[in-house]
């Protein structure tokens, strides 16, 4: 029988659909249109199995070459960041927290950081191609009642997959919930770098700039707009990733040993978010080889108001030499406010010119506090 189902086996889409008209159910179709091929042969095929050994096996297999690919775009993420990272390590900048400037950072530190999330996210997706290769052939409600179960162990063997710990009649949902969780928390990820790149494409900031083409036209009014597009984009399917979260986790939840409540959304919701986080990691590839950095900009960011950003050095300063820490405070937030709250403001001036400051410490002293070595 071996022989004549691998001579024979064939099948036709259209005469599936056709015999699924009539059915209402696609693996019976499926196997009524194999077995119009094979003939007596068939009766040996699908023996004691259910559908959701067939389906939830087959997607067991797509959900672990998915993973694969994920990976791939992955990794050639972390190689463009890798890259940034070390050609900016030195390249000052100012940090800030609430928006608001704190204190210098290079921007290859920045970047440092996303390359960190993007090396735990590839953890997580090499944990994940374990978690989701995990394969049944248990038959009806996942008893082996008419399937020896040295059967799924050879099936699952052949395929690359383990053999579920104890299925029902379907793999429990919360394997392909971590999917679209996992999945999404890479997304998210992905909107925090564009996140980033877009505050600091802003025109008030520049520091950088999505790479702009030849006879690229940012906007049909305004010739003079260059928008960082491709990283809303990427923020925007982001949310499309958020959302199929609850459907995922919903799905859990199924009546008794199985109902097919989560197939639908598992039919539009499991290649969706697969092809869009791939399409978000390419596109988040393309903007970081692209990106246009100016230091320039970010070292005149960073010394606006003859940089305030050098507060907390003053402070440590004028602590150490022996001004009580609330008195320093006040000194220098005094002269630090005056600095912002006035156009054109200068900090390091308004320090030169407080008695109460350069009594305590020397204007070398002072000069040291401005430097970022």
């Amino acid at each position: 029988a071996l022989d004549t189902i691998k001579a024979k086996a064939h099948f036709s889409v259209e005469r599936i659909l056709e015999i699924e008209a009539e059915v209402r159910h696609d693996v019976i179709a499926f196997l009524t249109n194999v077995n119009e091929h094979v003939g007596d042969a068939g009766r040996h095929i699908h023996v004691g199995m259910t559908s959701s050994d067939v389906l939830d096996t087959g997607l067991a297999l797509q959900l672990k070459r998915s993973v694969a690919l994920l990976r791939q775009e992955l990794d050639a993420l972390a190689d463009a960041l890798r890259a940034l990272a070390r050609e900016h390590k030195a390249t000052e900048m100012i940090g800030r927290s609430h928006a608001i400037h704190g204190e210098p950072i290079t921007f290859g530190f920045k970047i440092a950081g996303w390359l960190a999330e993007t090396e735990r996210n590839r953890s997580r997706l090499e944990r994940l191609e374990t978690d989701v290769a995990v394969g049944q052939i248990s038959g009806a409600m996942g008893t082996y009642a008419n399937t020896d179960p040295q059967v799924e162990a050879i099936t699952c063997d052949l395929l690359g997959l383990q053999p579920d710990t104890a299925s029902t009649q379907v793999i429990s949902r919360d394997r392909h919930a971590d999917y679209v969780q996992t999945l999404a928390l890479v997304g998210a990820s992905l909107d925090r770098f564009a996140t980033e790149i877009r505050n600091l494409q802003r025109t008030d900031v520049l520091e950088v700039e999505e790479s702009f083409a030849k006879g690229q036209k940012g906007s049909s009014a305004m010739p003079h707009k260059r928008n960082p597009i491709r990283s809303e984009r990427i923020s925007g399917l982001a949310r499309v990733l958020r959302s199929y979260v609850v459907a995922a986790l919903e799905n859990v939840a199924l009546w008794h040993e199985r109902d097919i409540s989560h197939s639908s959304i598992e039919r539009m919701m499991l290649p969706d978010v697969s092809v869009t986080l791939h399409f978000m990691l390419r596109e988040m590839t393309a903007v970081v080889q692209g990106l246009g950095v100016y230091p320039d900009n970010m070292r005149r960011n960073m010394n606006i108001y003859g940089g305030v950003v050098f507060s907390q050095r003053v402070l440590l300063a004028l602590v150490e030499s022996g001004v009580s820490r609330e008195e320093a405070y006040l000194m220098v937030q005094r002269n630090a406010h005056s600095a912002w709250n006035s156009r054109g403001g200068d900090f390091r001036a308004n320090l030169m010119a407080d008695v109460d400051v350069m009594n305590h410490i020397s204007k070398q002293q002072l000069e040291d506090c401005f430097s970022t070595e």
